[in-house]
């Protein structure tokens, strides 16, 4: 019955996993994934806190290592932890559930959360994506096959993703807080490598089940969506904040399990959902940071000769300044690192608002055209320029966008050019906690 109170809201109650009390939480709650991908210190040091302890470092493979030569190896690896973690009861099921979040900064700031499983069948990542859930960013189907072997023989998830709702009101995750001193506590522990704090609670009444979705169908009312974004269209409730190509390799791996099975079957088959976190786009702890680019093996002064080389003929009157021209307003100005070379790449008539597609569809064609040179996005102003610091490397320093447009601007124009913003800077990112069993 339970499951019925959230019918055409896109949402599931999940049965989620979590480890047992012998095991310890700091060492078991690693950053996600896609964090520090140039950065292999980063990482070693997450092994030497670990060590032989249980812990999510084992369950999944962070992408600095995807394209190693052991990477096959590591998966197997992953699977068969996954399977032990299972067989010798460190994971734990508790049952039918959401987890209501309380995520602590270094800084003091907290972002709250509720830990929901999403139904795939509600998601569609293509650029003209009209679905109750849909992809802010664009997705780059090259990079979902090494990340769909991962999933493909895997028995668990344990997400990275979370997912934005636009409530404004506060009607949703905030009520739940109001309530949390009641609620079991299910963990409390610090986190790695100034990951902060995490608090999680158990939410499985019926009394709040009901509550939840009478306020995520009242977000979907078309009225309330009309207002919000001045036009009418599909209801659109729930869009990508970070993992973007997680969930789309969720989507994928599911439409492949899809086709072999029958109605009945793939109406409740756990594949068919997964796992995230939904945060407030109006909670305070929700901060847009940008997300930099950093190119390796070619210096500033040569990308910037070739840039303007380029410009010259699409864009006439381009030019590179050490200093932002006061007259800015008809170029994008772009902030260039290097070692010995910094300043403003001014691109003149530029061909669209954003600045963000501006960068990246001129990087598509460079990189295209540079084979040896290679690109990895940055998330925090210090990484950006320790990294451009480096001969033969430049860096691109990109601007935030405006937090409470996405929504609006998502509906209205589709999603906007890959890792065009960053929820957080890479500490702050979701530490994997939650697991939960994806085959039946």
């Amino acid at each position: 019955m339970n499951q019925e109170l959230f019918s055409g809201t896109g949402m599931a109650i999940p049965n989620i996993m979590l480890p047992n009390r012998s095991v310890d939480l700091e060492k078991w709650a690693v950053v996600a994934c896609d964090q520090y991908t140039s950065e292999p210190e980063y990482w070693n040091q997450a092994e030497a806190i670990v060590g032989a302890c249980p812990s999510t470092l084992r369950i999944i493979l962070p992408e600095i290592y995807l394209d190693k030569k052991d990477a096959e190896q590591r998966i197997e690896n992953i699977n068969r932890t996954m399977v032990r973690y299972i067989d010798e009861n460190i994971l734990e099921d508790i049952g039918p559930a959401f987890v209501l979040v309380e995520r602590t900064f270094p800084s003091g700031s907290v972002r709250k959360g509720l830990t929901v499983a999403l139904d795939l069948e509600c998601y569609d990542y293509s650029s003209r994506s009209e679905s109750l859930i849909r992809p802010t960013e664009g997705t780059v189907e090259d990079r979902l096959p090494p990340r769909l072997k991962i999933r493909k023989d895997a028995p668990l998830e344990s997400p990275h993703i979370l997912v934005l709702i636009d409530d404004p009101d506060k009607t949703v995750i905030e009520p739940l807080f109001e309530e949390k001193d009641r609620l079991e506590k299910l963990y409390d522990t610090p986190l790695m490598l100034n990951g902060g704090h995490v608090r999680g609670y158990k939410v499985s009444s019926e009394e709040h089940f009901r509550k939840i979705a009478d306020a995520i169908k009242a977000l979907g009312n078309a009225r309330v969506q009309k207002e919000k974004y001045g036009q009418e269209g599909p209801t659109f409730l729930f869009a990508m904040g970070d993992g973007n190509h997680s969930l789309a390799t969720a989507k994928a791996h599911w439409m492949s399990i899809k086709k072999n099975l029958t109605e009945k079957q793939a109406k409740d088959h756990p594949a068919r959902f997964a796992l995230v976190e939904l945060v407030n786009l109006h909670d305070p702890g929700i901060v847009f940071e940008p997300i930099h680019r950093v190119l390796f093996g070619v210096a500033p002064e040569k990308f910037i000769k070739d840039t303007l080389e380029y410009m010259e003929k699409e864009h006439p009157g381009s030019f590179f300044a050490p200093e932002k021209p006061e007259n800015s307003a008809e170029y994008h100005c772009i902030k260039i690192h290097g070692k010995d070379c910094s300043g403003y790449l001014c691109i003149k008539n530029p061909s669209y608002t954003l600045e963000y597609r501006t960068v990246q569809e001129y990087l598509d064609f460079y990189l295209a055209n540079n084979p040896s040179v290679k690109i990895d996005y940055i998330h925090g102003e210090n990484a950006l320029k320790t990294l451009s610091n480096r001969p033969l490397n430049t860096g691109i320093e990109m601007e935030s966008i405006g937090k409470f447009t996405l929504f609006k601007t998502v509906m209205k124009e589709g999603p906007l050019p890959r890792k065009s913003f960053s929820m957080g800077e890479a500490y702050e990112k979701r530490y994997y906690m939650e697991c939960r069993k994806i085959k039946p």
